[in-house]
């Protein structure tokens, strides 16, 4: 499959000038999508999250020739986050049991005195085991591409490393969410 000649300069755009043409798409679609969430009983953390699945799918399509768009790039986007958003809502809780061991684990301050800890992010990025710390150092410290990161931890395609990327994400902002930036200044 490829892109229909209906939008034949979008997998040229995104391969000559991709930050370009993801900013374009983003600032056109993301507020119609953060609307729909919003309509939908969802907060704008589960608009972006919806949006930047949407985002990641598109563009792994766009780029491996494996899209047929006959429409915008903004309707099908908004398409596959009401997609997604209904599957969220359709989940009977959004919570997923933790095993035994992962019950075991408890963040325990550190005994600090009067001194005030000063905490760094990656303090948390080391709490979340050492598949997510690779996964994350991989991609965002030393810029590698989810075909390498794939590669490198046995994963059968881009999907899967892509969706441990983002359950990484995840469980790293949950662990930070109660902090504010005042905490992480020295």
């Amino acid at each position: 499959m490829n892109i229909t000649t209906q939008h034949p300069a979008m997998q040229e755009a995104l391969m000559t000038d991709r930050e370009q043409t993801l900013e374009r798409i983003y600032a056109r679609t993301y507020p119609m999508v953060r609307h729909y969430i919003r309509e939908h009983g969802g907060t704008e953390e589960d608009a972006k999250d919806m949006f930047h699945e949407a985002m990641i799918l598109f563009y792994e399509k766009t780029v491996h020739d494996q899209l047929t768009l006959t429409s915008s790039a903004s309707t099908y986007l908004m398409g596959i986050c009401k997609n997604l958003w209904r599957q969220q809502l359709d989940k009977p809780t959004g919570r997923v049991a933790l095993t035994d061991a992962q019950a075991e684990i408890r963040w325990e301050e550190p005994d600090m005195g009067d001194r005030q800890p000063s905490l760094t992010l990656m303090t948390f990025v080391d709490q979340l085991g050492q598949t997510c710390k690779s996964i994350l150092v991989s991609f965002y410290y030393f810029g590698q591409r989810l075909e390498q990161i794939a590669a490198w931890h046995g994963y059968q395609n881009i999907r899967t490393a892509t969706v441990q990327k983002y359950k990484c994400l995840e469980r790293l902002r949950k662990a930070v969410s109660h902090l504010s930036i005042e905490n992480f200044r020295s």
